[in-house]
């Protein structure tokens, strides 16, 4: 049986008690093609060399028993502390929060290049930022890459909007315009007031077209290694119109549909090719009724233990079972 050690790469910092890499871990920790399982965090400035320097010698890692779980105070980060070289591990699992420097990708594909990454920083690369959806548009609402002020103009003329900063995540720094109104970080202003407030900044939007039916939900589907393991729809808040749970939002039980298993089988084959292993999926219901694409999330995705729970299903064993099994035919 092929066997490997894995290194996980996290920043414990920003967890909760929501989050999913506790279980994730532990699971990988007995299965029976993973020997061992170590994590280092950007959270421990021991580790500033690697994460804020990019030297790449060794890390202080913590060995994941079944002792690992999540507390305030990173009390599992710091239990059995030690020092290791980054060439004992044969798998790299990157569970970091988004957004991630291209700097930071760059240095880690150089520096794991004889070791199997997962997600591949190339293709988080690729992927991570919003513009990546314009690769789908046949399957998600009117939209336009806005680089100027001009082409938000262009685009807001012709329905409601919503512009997308390219590289944020988790509903931060969304803005909607409806003809002379603007609702940024939930304050609404004008669009002149607007246009003054991105006078000497870089605008990177993509800006999509505002669907009448987002008090519907956004529906979370979860993807590893091309099967769909799961999906929560996620409610907005009273009087909201973001649907993310970091801003309000709640979560519920759903399935993908039938015209959603066709956007993923559309989408898997060109993220496999990237090295995308486990990624997100999220959907809105279009103004025909019929559920769209609106993100494509790959890293560090997260809400499967929840979603195990509401479907009564082992799901953090399967997704670990799959990921095994396509580290081991990798290595």
């Amino acid at each position: 049986m092929q066997t490997f050690k894995m290194l996980v790469l996290t920043d414990h910092t920003n967890h909760s008690a929501e989050n999913s890499l506790y279980e994730l871990v532990q699971a990988m920790s007995i299965h029976p093609h993973c020997l061992q399982v170590d994590v280092a965090t950007k959270g421990n400035n021991l580790n500033d060399s690697f994460f804020k320097a990019h030297i790449t010698q060794s890390l202080f890692v913590s060995k994941v028993d079944k002792g690992f779980a999540f507390s305030k105070n990173g009390t599992a980060f710091q239990k059995n502390l030690r020092q290791e070289l980054i060439q004992t591990y044969d798998v790299i699992w990157l569970r970091m929060p988004p957004p991630l420097s291209d700097d930071f990708l760059s240095f880690l594909a150089n520096t794991f290049s004889n070791q199997l990454i997962i997600n591949d920083p190339k293709g988080i690369q690729k992927t991570g930022s919003k513009k990546f959806l314009t690769h789908f548009a046949s399957f998600s609402p009117p939209m336009k890459i806005c680089k100027s002020i001009e082409d938000i103009i262009t685009l807001k003329n012709q329905f409601p909007i919503v512009l997308k900063p390219f590289r944020e995540y988790g509903g931060k720094g969304i803005v909607k315009i409806d003809g002379d109104k603007v609702w940024d970080n939930k304050v609404q202003i004008t669009f002149k007031d607007f246009v003054e407030k991105l006078q000497n900044k870089k605008i990177e939007y993509l800006g999509v077209k505002f669907l009448k039916n987002v008090s519907k939900g956004d529906k979370r589907i979860v993807v590893v290694n091309g099967k769909i393991m799961g999906a929560s729809l996620r409610l907005p808040a009273k009087g909201s119109w973001i649907c993310n749970v970091a801003m309000g939002g709640s979560s519920n039980f759903t399935q993908a549909d039938e015209n959603e298993i066709k956007i993923v089988n559309q989408i898997n084959p060109v993220l496999s090719k990237m090295g995308i292993v486990m990624y997100g999926v999220d959907t809105l219901v279009g103004d025909d009724g019929n559920r769209v694409l609106s993100e494509i999330n790959t890293t560090s995705i997260g809400g499967l233990p929840q979603i195990a729970k509401l479907m009564k299903r082992p799901l953090v064993k399967e997704a670990t079972d799959l990921i095994c099994n396509y580290i081991a035919e990798k290595i």
